[in-house]
């Protein structure tokens, strides 16, 4: 019995022809993005409360957090759906901008 070979490769980066080195080189750029507005959202939950400057300041700073999530959302989205990375990626800024969100509402600091 004969078998047939398989004509529709199964990971997306086959298909479009995608290389390694531009998944390493999109994995490299998102983890850096990430670790950047992983920073400012911990600066934003590093402020102790007491004052309304002290309290600006870590809105200031879960702003900005949020702002580069929002960077690297984007950017995550377009390397997903060009095949250079895969739906998992989606959970790190999902995660960044949850923190941050919780920072500015629920636990902002009373100030």
């Amino acid at each position: 019995m004969a078998t047939r070979a398989s004509s529709s490769p199964g990971h997306p980066a086959e298909r479009r022809g995608a290389g390694r080195p531009g998944t390493i080189a999109c994995g490299v750029l998102l983890s850096a993005g990430h670790l950047v507005a992983a920073y400012l959202i911990l600066l934003a939950y590093m402020v102790e409360p007491g004052t309304t400057e002290t309290a600006a300041h870590s809105g200031v700073a879960a702003g900005l957090g949020m702002g580069v999530t929002a960077v690297t959302g984007i950017l995550t989205l377009l390397f997903v759906k060009a095949g250079w990375l895969r739906r998992w990626w989606f959970t790190m800024p999902a995660l960044i901008a949850l923190a941050a969100v919780l920072r500015l509402t629920v636990l902002a600091p009373a100030g």
